[in-house]
This record gives C-alpha cells, structure tokens and sequence, in this order.
C-alpha cells in the first residue's frame, strides 16, 4: 500500500490502513488542508473513470461542503477540462479526482489554484503543512456549502479547441481523416468522440466504456499499445490515437501500425505551431532533444526545467514560451490554457497533418532521431535517494565530456547521449530515462547508471 505527497498531488492505492493509503480519513483531511489554504467560497470538482472515482468524490464534495464551499461538480471530466472549468466558472480553485497512468488500484487528488493550474511546490508544501496540523475549523448548519452539478464543460472545453486560430478545422475536414482511438476505459471515450464529429474526422473507439476497469496498463507506452497497434496494421487508418484515462497525455501511431513516439508528440506539435508563431519552447529535463533541434531550427530558444508540469509552465512563463510540454505525450499550448491537453494536441497535429498532405510516418521522418530508454529502479523503505544522487554527481564531475544538472535529480549531458537520474513525483520509483542516436546505446547508458544505484545498495 502507498500514499505519496508531492508536486502532483495527493496519490495513493485504494484502502488499507490510514496513513499509509488514499483512504477516506486521509481524503477528508488533505481536502480540508487545501480548502483551509485555498480560501474562497467555490471550487469545481471532476473525475475521470477510475472505478474508486465515486466513493473519492462524495468525501471530497462532502468534505468542501463542510468546509462552507459551493461545489460544482462537473462529472465525469479530463484533467484538462477541470482545468478550464475553474476559469470558466469563476471558481476559486479545483480539485481533479485522477491517478493519470497509474493502474486502477490507484487514484489521487491533483489541487489546481483560481487560474486553473496546479498548486506550485511552496503551495504543495503548505497545504501538505495543513494537513498534518489537523487544525481545522467546519461551517456551521447554516453556512454549509451548496452542491451544483454542471454537465456543460465538456462541450465548452471541445468549443475552446475548435476556437484556437492554429486549429484548421476546414483543412481536417477536407482530408477525410480515420482515426482508431485508445480511451483506456476512461473519460476519453465520453469526449473524444464529440471532438472527432465536431472536426469531420472519421474514428473508431478501442476500449471506449468508461468503467475504470482498463484492459490494460494505462500509462500510454509502446508495451501497453500492442491491441491498438494490430488493429492499425490492419489497415484502414490514417492514424492512431491513445490517451491516458485522464487525457492530459497522447501518443501516436503511425498509418502502418508503427510507434509515432511519445516524444515526438510534443516536437511534432511545436514544429506546427512554430512555424506560424515566433517564440520559445520548454519541455522538462527527461525530454528528447529533439524539442531543441525543431525550436532552434525555427529561430527560437529551448530551456528544459524540472520534472513536473507547474515547474515547466512556471519556466514556460518565464522564457515567454508559445508551447511547451513534456516528453510523455503532454501538449501545453499558452493560447488555451498552462496545462497539458491532449485535446489540444490531437487538433493541432491534425491541422499540420492535414496542412502538410502527408502520412503520419512520413512526417516523422522530418525530425531528428533519437531514441529514449525508460528504465526504473523500484524503491524500498531503505533507500536513500539523495545519497544515491550525490555519489552519482561525484562520479561524473570531473568528466569534461559531460555537463552535470542538479535542478532535478542529476542529469548528465554528454555531446551526443544524456542521462537523467530522478525520484518520480508519482510512483516509489526511481526513474532512469537515456536519450542517445540508437535505442541500443540509450539503454546500455542508463543500465549503467542503475548498477551504479544497485552497488550502492
């Protein structure tokens, strides 16, 4: 069983002891933190469709309510759509019920502010203060908070894409696009399909009943895909689209059933919009190098932040970023919102797509090459993390060939490869990713690095 407090939220499994799991005294204590530090008088609530999603959402709805919060309840609703529901509402904060790729057994509170994005760290930290305090103060009967279901914002969400000037919706229409669509099961099989017949574009769904039982490991990787990616070698498809179940995440598959590359979602995306927009570009250190090469290419400059969204789009502010993002599929384009949005992305990449005239796979051809290994190392209680990446540092900073980068974890950059060492925001993982010009040198250079870790233990 596990609880974990970070940057991301409030993430844990489903029962078990207090404490140690996301269980109901542990929801009403972390919400009441953040309604204690959020201040206001409304906040919106949605979920996507974890099977835990319901019981999560009466504690949380009756916890705010406790709290003397007016609660919109949205329903059934991706990441990004409660993001954009805050703003829409006027609401002081939101609170998305959702363990994104987690497997089902999980599930999590991510704490958005009254813009809509999520808590920055020294929030995080705060609210997390808050809560092992346990000062809290209820409303009294008659100030109690009252409860308003809203179903709108899913079509609102789908009305801010189809608005967005890069959005080509006539040339989409034109190409006749077919699409095959994995929604895990989730809440992408209720509003993916609305976008598609607003757009023009032909789709079939893959695992489209929102019942949070997922048919298979969520987290949208190439290993996960195999049912989808038979099903587009099939042929018939122009392309193939998988969401995680919160669909802030997308990747792509190519006409011949071929891995466009999580990665390249984001390049692909910000190739698009930069050649009609002059600007920078952000994505966080575990993201190719790719992003970089497409953003010098068109004038602009690429800064990597930490891991994490609120720390790329708090860089993403400050460089002034016309798009940005992160390397596991996540789109965050500064026009709609500072949030990752697959929804976003499918209609941008399908304006470039349908722009260009070309297949998927021969637009990847366009970007440079490289190749990312995704290792993990699995942590127990013994572990010591931060001494792990100190020796790691030590053991590469007299090495002129490699530039060594403390700001999350340790990433080494050598002229032609990179290696990031990080503890993950959301699982009790250590992460191990490895970009290099073959997949082979990629992961013999992060499997060293984890017999460095291994050594240690």
């Amino acid at each position: 069983m596990t609880l974990i407090k970070s940057i991301s939220g409030i993430r844990g499994t489903i029962g078990g002891t207090t404490g140690d799991t996301l269980n109901p005294l542990d929801i009403v204590k972390f919400t009441t933190a953040y309604a204690t530090f959020i201040g206001g008088k409304k906040i919106v609530v949605g979920r996507d469709g974890r099977i835990s999603g319901l019981m999560v959402r009466n504690v949380v709805v009756g916890t705010l309510m406790g709290m003397g919060y007016d609660v919109i309840d949205i329903g059934y609703a991706t990441t990004p759509t409660t993001e954009l529901a805050v703003r829409m509402a006027g609401a002081d904060g939101g609170i998305i019920i959702t363990a994104s790729h987690n497997p089902r057994q999980w599930n999590a509170l991510k704490l958005l502010n009254r813009e809509g994005e999520f808590l920055t760290a020294a929030d995080g930290a705060e609210v997390l203060r808050l809560a092992e305090a346990e000062d809290f103060h209820y409303a009294e009967v008659d100030k109690l908070g009252q409860l308003t279901v809203d179903d709108t914002f899913n079509q609102r969400h789908i009305d801010a894409v189809l608005g967005l000037k890069l959005v080509d919706r006539e040339a989409i229409k034109a190409r006749k696009f077919r699409v095959c669509v994995d929604t895990i099961n989730s809440v992408g099989g209720i509003i993916l399909p609305e976008l598609f017949k607003q757009l023009g574009v032909d789709y079939e769904i893959l695992n489209g009943a929102c019942t949070g039982d997922f048919a298979h490991n969520p987290e949208p990787l190439e290993k996960n895909l195999q049912g989808i990616m038979d099903k587009m070698r099939q042929g018939g498809f122009d392309l193939g689209i998988v969401v995680d179940p919160d669909v802030d995440r997308l990747a792509f598959i190519c006409e011949d059933g071929t891995m466009f590359g999580e990665e390249y979602t984001l390049v692909s995306v910000a190739d698009y919009v930069l050649s009609h927009t002059v600007g920078n570009t952000v994505s966080n250190l575990s993201s190719t190098r790719a992003l970089r090469d497409v953003t010098e290419k068109h004038g602009g400059v690429y800064t990597a932040a930490a891991v994490g969204e609120v720390n790329v789009t708090t860089k993403m502010k400050e460089v002034g970023a016309v798009i940005g993002g992160e390397g596991n599929g996540g789109v965050i384009y500064p026009e709609s919102h500072y949030g990752r949005d697959a929804l976003v992305g499918i209609a941008l990449f399908l304006s470039s797509l349908a722009q260009k005239g070309c297949t998927v796979s021969e637009l990847r051809k366009t970007f440079p090459d490289y190749q990312i290994a995704k290792n993990r190392i699995d942590l127990t209680p013994e572990t010591d993390v931060d001494a792990i990446l100190v020796k790691v540092k030590e053991l590469f900073a007299q090495n002129k060939d490699a530039k060594v980068n403390d700001i999350d974890g340790v990433k080494i950059d050598f002229p032609d490869k990179w290696v990031h060492l990080r503890k993950s925001n959301t699982e009790p993982i250590i992460r191990v990713y490895s970009e290099a010009q073959t997949m082979a040198e990629a992961d013999e250079l992060g499997k060293k690095l984890m017999q460095v870790v291994y050594d240690m233990q």
